[in-house]
Parts: structure tokens; sequence; C-alpha cells
């Protein structure tokens, strides 16, 4: 008899992710490893006096879901400002904040998170006049669901000394301006916004590891065993290697090093320190993140040709090629893999091109570099992705799901001329392309499930355009195989066979048979990390 497992789940559909043997009945587990896939009579073999069963009643075991672009501090912290996604009116908006500064009275600074930029009607802007009816004697910083715009009346402008004063803002950013030359409220990107963050308090270390506990806490209930953080420090990882020495982290950690425009070529060796320092099965880092444009919504994504009716205005960038380039190159000189935040197409160019200019330059490697996004893309650029090797990390819960009548104003940006190249998911994926999939959380919530039924529900915005639906099992490998592979861990994790990883999932179906429209009524069971149950309904 072998040595027995730690804990069997048995009477499952187990969909391993791997091509050769995609499915099982059972799986063993012992300490962090599996040790068995197969049937359920053969299971029994692993059985031991204090071996745990676990009945999977006929529902679905995936491996764990990897996020591919998260955000796992700062979506955290983001938990105790006001919520907003639920919002849908000013008068809404309204009620929210009161009820929240009535709950709080002693924040120094009310802050919201997560409102859409349909909450005025007509595709009007927020401003501040309209915040200050609501609440004009405490600052309030309301942030948009993708914290590329902010909005804050005139007590937190006036606070931060942007009301009135022209102070130069940071690339890419704007202080939108009224007629009278005063900020109207609306700050478009960080460099614009940055004045009023500096002066909101900001979260002790112990605030931060509590905030950590409820974002993990989330994650599992969703079934997420790791994620691809997409912003980062030595500072943050070693956060995260803390809780890993506390046995209190509950997913694996890729995190990598954030580049900003005045970062230096030599600043680059503390991405290295970070791969050098942490290599452990759960928090890792060797990895670096640019942000290349900002956001399609508030035309600060990049652009080949011209926004829909704003002749001449094409967006804008943080690099220019050329300083792109040189920095691009040196981390690939390093070793490092290098993600790109890139919307438009445009952007989706640059970043392209710099990986062409790092390849001409250091040689060719499994470098796996990635651009994360790809909202709009170019289709002389399509084929590019496989030439290069580069990989397509995109968030389907980013998707209008709905034709262009839904509110979401990402359609109207760009014109019907270019919905054929917009999300191109399966575009790319016919061209050879290799996709890993997220949720971008805290710009949209962190289920998986979410983002299974986004990809295999999606229609066409107009007849004849493109299908760029996916099927299920290449969604599920979006977010399982293809995304460990993403981050160099396909030996390790993403798939159910025996040496790897033990991070599953078990759902309350089978996700093969419920039909595709239901998807999003599913929901984890177990949740399995490192041969931990970290989740249980």
């Amino acid at each position: 008899m072998p040595q027995p497992a730690d804990l069997i789940i048995t009477q499952a559909k187990v969909y391993m992710a791997g091509p050769a043997y995609p499915h099982a009945e059972a799986v063993a587990v012992r300490g962090q490893r599996i040790i068995f896939t197969g049937s359920a009579a053969d299971a029994h073999a692993w059985r031991g006096p204090a071996t745990r069963v676990i009945d999977g009643q006929g529902g679905t075991l995936l491996p764990g879901f990897i996020d591919s672009h998260f955000h796992l501090l700062w979506g955290s912290i983001e938990l105790a400002d006001m919520q907003l996604g639920e919002v849908t009116s000013l008068d809404s908006l309204a009620a929210t904040v009161l009820r929240f500064a009535g709950e709080h009275p002693d924040n120094p600074w009310l802050v919201g998170r997560g409102l859409r930029y349909s909450i005025v009607p007509n595709q009007q802007s927020l401003t501040r006049h309209h915040l200050d009816t609501i609440i004009a004697d405490r600052p309030l910083l309301i942030f948009a669901y993708d914290a590329h715009t902010a909005w804050a009346n005139t007590t937190a402008l006036r606070q931060a000394n942007i009301l009135t004063d022209g102070k130069t803002v940071g690339p890419n950013s704007e202080i939108v301006r009224a007629t009278d030359g005063q900020a109207s409220g609306e700050l478009r990107e960080p460099g614009a916004y940055r004045p009023l963050l500096d002066l909101i308090p900001r979260p002790d270390e112990a605030k931060k590891r509590m905030m950590l506990r409820r974002g993990l806490a989330e994650a599992a209930k969703v079934g997420v065993t790791s994620v691809h953080n997409m912003d980062g420090d030595m500072e943050q990882l070693t956060l995260y290697a803390a809780l890993e020495d506390r046995g209190e982290l509950t997913l694996r950690v890729y995190c990598p090093y954030s580049v900003e425009p005045e970062t230096s070529p030599e600043a680059l060796a503390e991405a290295v320190t970070m791969r050098r320092t942490f290599g452990s099965d759960m928090v890792r880092g060797g990895c670096v993140k640019f942000f290349m444009d900002g956001v399609i919504e508030t035309y600060t994504g990049l652009l080949l040709d011209d926004y829909a009716g704003q002749p001449g205005n094409y967006g804008g960038a943080l690099f220019s090629t050329e300083h792109f380039n040189a920095m691009a190159a040196e981390a690939d000189r390093l070793g490092l893999q290098i993600f790109v935040h890139a919307t438009g197409d445009g952007a989706v160019r640059r970043a392209l091109d710099g990986f062409e200019a790092a390849q001409r330059q250091n040689g060719r490697r499994d470098s796996r570099h990635r651009i994360e996004h790809v909202e709009l893309i170019h289709p002389d650029d399509v084929p590019r992705f496989a030439g290069l090797g580069v990989i397509a990390s995109m968030q389907p819960a980013h998707v209008p799901l709905q034709t262009p009548d839904d509110p979401d104003v990402w359609p109207a940006r760009v014109g019907p001329e270019r919905w054929g190249c917009s999300f191109a998911w399966q575009t790319l994926r016919q061209a050879g392309a290799r996709l890993a999939f997220g949720s971008d959380w805290p710009v949209a919530p962190q289920d998986p499930l979410l983002g299974l039924h986004v990809a295999l529900n999606r229609q066409p915005w107009l007849p004849g355009l493109p299908e760029q639906r996916q099927s299920l099992a290449d969604a599920v490998a979006a977010y399982t195989r293809d995304a460990a592979y993403a981050e160099f861990q396909e030996q390790a994790k993403g798939q159910l066979k025996p040496g790897m990883l033990a991070d599953m999932v078990l759902l309350s179906a089978d996700l093969f048979v419920v039909p595709p429209d239901e998807i999003d009524q599913v929901h984890p069971i177990v949740t399995i990390c490192d041969g931990r149950i970290v989740y249980e309904a």
C-alpha cells in the first residue's frame, strides 16, 4: 500500500487541464503536492486513517485559478473605502456618500472607489459641483473603477492647491479645467490626482496586514490560488513574504518592480534583487511593470488614429519610443520578464516595437514578455505576438458584454470602424498568440467565473464582426495552464497531475454541462492552495 494521502477529492469531474489526459474522477494530495489522479476506485488505495476525503458530488475540480492581472495590496486597502461599483445614478451616489460619511465621522478624507464613467447622463462628465451638492464641508475624492480618473469636490481641490493653481502634472495626465480656468473636478491619470493622494493618511503596517487578510479571504472564496501582481517593489514583496512566514498567505504571488517614467536604468537592479531574494513557491520576484498609456475611456490610451469625433486626438503615452526601447532592452538584458500596460493600438505597437528592439540588441531568449490589456489592436500587429513570443494578458470582464447601446463609453471612443479589432481574443488566438486571463482586481471583481461567463457569452457588437467568444476549454486554459506558462511556472502548477503543486478549486456543478449563460451561477465549494484548504463553503 502506498503512503497514505493527506487529502482525497473523489466523485468529481476532474478537469486536469492537460492536453493528453484531460479528465479523471479523483485526486490525492500529500503535503504540498498532488500524488495521484485517476479513478475513484483507484483512489481508495491512497486512503489512510488520517486521510480527509471530500465527496465532489459530481462538481468540476479544476486547477486553482491563476489571475494573471491583479493588484493584491492596492485592492485590499481599497476595501476600507466607499464601494461604488453598484452606483448607477447621481442620487444613488449621494445616498452612498452620505451614508459612508455618517458612519465614518472621523475620517479626514472621504474616498470612494469603483465608479462607472456613465454616472452622469448623456456621457457628460462628473464635476466638483455635482460632488459639492452631496457634501461640501469635507474633502471628497472618488475614483473611477479603473483608477485612471478621479473626481474631487471643491474642498479637496482647494486643500491640494490645484483648484486655481496651474501647476505642471505628470506625463499623459490632466487636471481638467472649466472655462473659467478653475479645476472642473475631473483629474485624469495619477499625475493629476497624486497631489490629493499625498494628503490622505496612509495605512500603517498593521492596517495593511489586516486589509490583506480580507483581500486574501475574498480571493480564496472565488477559487483564486495564484496572482500575477501588477504593481510592486521590495517593500511590497517583503510584506507578502512576512505573511508567508506566518502561514497567513493563502495564494501565490508573482510580483514585479514598478517602472515609472522617472525610473533610471540603474534602479532596475532592485528588480534583480527581488528575484534573487524571493523565489519560494509562494512569493516570487523577477519581473518589471511599465505603463505605456492610460485608458481609452478618458482619451489617455494611445491610438494610431484619431479618437472618434476628436480630430487630431491620438491620446498619449508615458514613455516615448526611444525611452521605452532603452529601458526594455536593459530589463531584458538583466533577464527580467516585462509586463506592459497598453490599451490603445498605438501603445500595443510601441510595446511590440520595444520587445523587437530588445531582441535585436540582446539576442532572442525565452523571455515571455507580456502586454497587459490589449484592448485595441491594429491588424498588422496581430501576428507579431506569436512571432515575438509575446503573451497577450487580457481581462474578459473589461469587455462591454451588451450591444453598443450599453452605457459603457468605451465603444463610442474608438468608433464602429474599429470594433472588429477590439478585445480581439480569438483573433489573437487564431494567429498563434498565447492568452492569459485575469480580472484586474479591484478594477473588476475577482471572480474568475464572471470572467469565464463573459468569455463564453460575448457577442459581436454589430453583425459581421469577428466572433471573439472563447470555448470553455480555451478560457479555462487561460486561467490555469497558460496563465502558469505566463509566469514560467508551467512545470509546477496550472494542471492536475502527480508532482504538481496542490492548487485546486472544487466547483458547485459540472462546468462542462452547465449552459454557458449560467456559468456565473457556479461557485467554489472548496479552494486548496499548497495542499491546504483555504476556503470551504
